[in-house]
């Protein structure tokens, strides 16, 4: 665990380095929206998905100067969406890792502008050419990202969880909504580490796609169990808002024992996904261990 933590936190720096050059890179248009942008981007969180873009890509022996472009974009989607999930139409939430949201620290009207700014920006990085990378390949990176990131993957769960609110839902609805809401980004980081190689082989990619699958469900229970046991202090955000916005969550539909269980399953089956992989897996293992594990 001590290697794992180790590399969650150079993963961090390397990738807030990256994301803060990319955000001085120009003469601002607005400051202010400038400033709402990096304070959104830059307010912390533990960049899951940079991370799995680099131990992924690392794992495959791809340079770490390959793997930034990728572990930028995908994290500008994550900022974006965490922006407009605060708004008051959306959540409306006060704290998010500890301090304001964007749109308490600015307005809501800058939050909106600097959600849509930071995913133009994910673009921007994402299709400007990448040194190792083919266009054909690049222009396939761009193309999951995008896929990933609307109407068939986190935009559409959002959207299928806004209307699953105040309504009981069965098991099978969930899964459907969190594979899109918040496992289509974990899957894609996982795919963009790989799309690294393009000579890898295309069993070796499909498990990788089910080690994404399994621990991108694996961090949505647990954030569901975090919401139930856990304090607004350590999670950084209100403690009990699934329960305020009536959401439908796997504590609520199987019980707290139950969704610990499933948790704990859904880790298995990525480390078993892992297992069938001829590379060093023990940075992605530790990984799928500490979803289930971690306190916030």
């Amino acid at each position: 665990m001590t290697q794992l933590l180790e590399n969650i936190t150079r993963y961090q720096q390397r990738v807030n380095q990256q994301l803060s050059q990319h955000l001085k890179s120009t003469a601002p248009t607005s400051q202010k929206l400038t400033d709402a942008m990096t304070y959104g981007a830059l307010l912390g969180g533990k960049r899951v998905r940079p991370f799995l873009v680099y131990a992924v890509g690392e794992m495959l022996g791809s340079p770490i100067e390959k793997l930034d472009p990728l572990a930028c974009a995908i994290e500008c989607i994550h900022a974006y969406s965490l922006i407009h999930d605060d708004l008051p139409a959306m959540d409306d939430d006060a704290l998010r890792r500890g301090q304001k949201t964007c749109h308490v620290a600015f307005d809501e009207a800058t939050a909106i502008l600097a959600g849509d700014a930071l995913q133009t920006l994910a673009f921007d990085i994402i299709s400007t050419p990448i040194e190792g990378v083919s266009a054909k390949t690049q222009l396939k990176i761009v193309n999951m990202l995008a896929k990933a990131s609307g109407e068939s993957g986190m935009c559409g769960g959002q959207a299928l969880d806004l209307e699953a609110e105040n309504k009981q839902i069965t098991l099978k609805s969930l899964e459907k909504i969190h594979s899109a809401k918040t496992g289509a980004l974990i899957e894609v980081a996982v795919a963009l580490g790989a799309s690294s190689d393009e000579t890898l082989a295309p069993e070796h990619q499909q498990q990788l796609q089910l080690f994404s699958h399994a621990i991108g469900l694996a961090f949505q229970v647990q954030d569901d169990i975090l919401d139930i046991i856990s304090d607004t202090k350590t999670l950084g955000k209100p403690q009990g808002s699934d329960v305020a916005h009536h959401k439908s969550t796997y504590p609520a539909l199987l019980g707290l024992e139950q969704a610990i269980a499933k948790a704990q399953s859904l880790c298995q089956e990525a480390l078993h996904a892992l297992a069938q992989l001829p590379y060093n897996t023990q940075l992605l293992e530790s990984f799928a261990l500490y979803i289930i594990k971690r306190d916030r």
